[in-house]
């Protein structure tokens, strides 16, 4: 059972999520708590929470280490947990640092599909930055930087 965590609005999440980089899973909670955190930090109700974590898992192919601590799972898991994380609470805007960075080519491919699908179903905007071009190409508009000056846009999308 979690712990009452009183006064909690400065700690809720807003319409704005971020996936790091690096997973940044907390150490002592399990993956499915890592992704219910934010729906608990905003006061859903703890069942509601973790049957919305798990959905979110499951979405990243996740279900298999639910109850594991990060420190049990591989890099390229944590990084889709994060993910998880990131689309779990509906966001409006979905930021993420190299998605991908610690997955192998076809797991990136299915994380971004995912990352995408969840980010469409709910109406929300993503954006990446990544030295990928593959995930990059996924992306309905893209720009690229050289030497830290934006260089050029290349727009797929057809609207």
């Amino acid at each position: 059972m979690w712990p009452a965590l009183g006064d909690t609005n400065e700690l809720r999440p807003g319409p704005v999520t971020i996936a790091f980089q690096g997973p940044s899973l907390l150490p002592p909670l399990s993956v499915v708590e890592n992704v219910a955190l934010p729906l608990l930090l905003e006061g859903r109700e703890q069942g509601s929470a973790f049957d919305a974590a798990h959905t979110a898992l499951d979405l990243f192919e996740l279900a298999d280490v639910a109850g594991k601590l990060p420190e049990e799972i591989s890099g390229g898991q944590a990084q889709r947990a994060a993910l998880a994380r990131a689309i779990v609470g509906d966001p409006r805007l979905v930021l993420a640092d190299e998605p991908t960075g610690q997955l192998d080519h076809e797991t990136a491919g299915r994380a971004m599909l995912a990352l995408l699908d969840a980010a469409d179903a709910s109406g929300a905007a993503v954006v990446v930055a990544t030295h990928d071009a593959d995930v990059a190409g996924q992306m309905d508009v893209s720009w690229r930087m050289d030497a830290g000056k934006l260089k050029d846009e290349v727009s797929r999308c057809s609207a």
